[in-house]
This record gives structure tokens, sequence and C-alpha cells, in this order.
């Protein structure tokens, strides 16, 4: 009898253990971490694009130097911060790098609007190709933080969810911020779009 109660309780015991979900914040976690590097891999990316962009278009628009110094000096502000994971866990160093992340694409939408009032910049093979994979890295981004905040929400509800909140208050999972933009009100005006001359 004293056996069938000890296996009994080591059965209970096991399936309170793998009901906690410890491992499931293990995995969640790592995700999270994972989502945010790819965030962080195409900022570089982008980063790493803007001196040739730069260099290709001030060729053709020399006069529209503070421009092209604004870009400049964004993508050595967006580039000096490091992540590393405690940041993710830090709501107000989180908002500070995507506060540099968001005064770079500033910048470069200023670029981007030069390009379109000189028409020889349209033409250069180059300058094409380099706004053309400028693009497409802005669609990687959205993506990457697309991604990042369903890996985050994922995390969240297991974190805030009965039972496993409390595993994560005994190991010191907290809730983690999501990515955020700092201009919401701004961004959801849409454009005015004119074609008048």
């Amino acid at each position: 009898m004293n056996k069938l109660i000890k296996w009994l309780t080591i059965a209970l015991f096991a399936s309170l253990l793998s009901a906690c979900g410890y491992n499931d914040f293990q995995a969640k976690d790592e995700a999270t971490k994972a989502a945010w590097g790819e965030v962080v891999n195409q900022y570089q990316r982008r980063a790493d694009l803007i001196p040739n962009l730069v260099n290709t278009v001030k060729g053709y628009a020399s006069h529209e130097r503070e421009t092209f110094e604004a870009v400049t000096k964004a993508r050595a502000a967006a580039t000096s911060i490091q992540v590393t994971p405690e940041v993710l866990n830090d709501p107000q160093s989180l908002a500070r790098f995507q506060q540099v992340q968001g005064e770079l694409s500033s910048a470069l939408a200023r670029l981007m609007a030069i390009s379109e009032n000189y028409p020889q910049l349209k033409a250069d093979t180059s300058f094409r190709d380099l706004q053309s994979q400028l693009e497409g890295t802005e669609n990687r981004i959205s993506v990457a933080r697309q991604r990042y905040i369903a890996a985050v929400q994922d995390y969240n509800v297991l974190a805030r969810s009965f039972p496993t909140n409390l595993t994560a208050k005994v190991f010191g999972y907290p809730v983690k911020p999501s990515f955020m933009v700092e201009n919401e009100k701004a961004i959801s005006t849409p454009p005015a779009v004119s074609f008048d001359k």
C-alpha cells in the first residue's frame, strides 16, 4: 500500500510539474529573444545600406547636405545603442532603442522625398537599386517587428495565465514589453496625397 501511495505521489508531482509551464517559459523566452534578434539584424542591414545610398545620392544632389548629414547622424545614433537581452526586459532601454530607430526612419523618409525632386536620381541605376534594397529592408524590418510582437504576446499570455502565472512569479519571468512606437498619434494620420505641382 505504501508503494502505491509513493508511486501515486510521484505521478501526481510529475503531472503538476509538467503543467507548471516551466519548459514553455524557456521556449517562449528564447523565441522572443530570437525574434528580437531578427529585428536587430534587419536594423543592422539597413544601417549597412545607408552609407551607400547616401554616397550615391550625394553625387547627384550635393546641395542637400543637411539632409545627408541628418541621415548620417541618425544612422550613427541608431548603431551606437548596443542591444543586449537585458534591453528586452527594460522598457526604458527598449523605448530609447525604438526612438533612435524611428529617428533614422524619419531621416530616410526626408532623403527619399529629396530623391523625388531630382528626376536624374530616378534614372541612375545604382540609385534605383539601392532604393529598392532600402525599401525591401524596411519591409523586412516590418515583418521582423510583427514576428517579435507575436512572440512577446505568446510569452505574455503564458506569463499571465493561471496556473503558469505562478511559475512565472516563482522563477522570475515577468511580462515583457512589446514593441511600441513613440509617435503613434502622428503615424495614425494618413498622409495627404497630392499630384499638384
